[in-house]
């Protein structure tokens, strides 16, 4: 059939076919990798940290849970994905609140990057704060005790409010839940 031979009254028949079947493949490619184990996550040590990736993009991180072993070193790398600054917090509720208190006091500031803030001394966690398009790698020895409803957070005014936080899921070196931040 050559080019002026079309056959136009066909054409949408042809493409429903078309998408029917790309669904269908689409449907058995990811279906077939629920048997797979997962892979055991191997404890991070002083001497070898095992790296870990966190994409903040505007208003909401990628993964959507920070797997973490109590006790291990971590290397962090948070990659601003997004359009303006953005941060990640490690911590409990008592962090969580005590960042979102010290960033709420900069709510109206002019634009850019985020004005120094800090906490009192005694909160605990962490705070990496991450401009549009930049990465910051943070060397992090993990608590041995986490707590069940640890979170990563972002704090920059209006961030937390529209729902920029993820659970900290905890985990053993072979990768099953000991404990999980998510709330149901």
């Amino acid at each position: 059939m050559g080019c002026g031979d079309l056959d136009f009254a066909a054409m949408p028949t042809q493409v429903a076919r078309t998408a029917v079947l790309s669904l269908g493949v689409l449907v058995l490619g990811c279906s077939g990798g629920s048997n797979q184990a997962p892979t055991p996550i191997v404890p991070g040590t002083a001497a070898g940290p095992r790296e870990v990736n966190l994409i903040a993009r505007d208003y909401t991180f990628v993964p959507d849970a920070l797997e973490l072993i109590p006790g291990e070193t971590i290397v962090l790398h948070v990659i601003n994905a997004g359009l303006v600054v953005h941060e990640a917090v490690i911590g409990d509720p008592t962090v969580q609140d005590a960042w979102e208190a010290a960033e709420a006091a900069t709510a109206g500031a002019p634009p850019g990057p985020t004005p120094v803030v800090s906490v009192p001394p005694e909160v605990a966690g962490v705070r990496v704060v991450v401009a549009s398009g930049e990465r910051v790698d943070v060397t992090w020895t993990v608590p041995a005790q986490g707590g069940p409803s640890w979170d990563v957070g972002c704090h920059i005014p209006g961030h937390w409010a529209k729902g920029m936080r993820i659970p900290i899921r905890w985990v053993s070196p072979s990768s099953d839940s000991v404990a999980s931040a998510a709330a149901s």
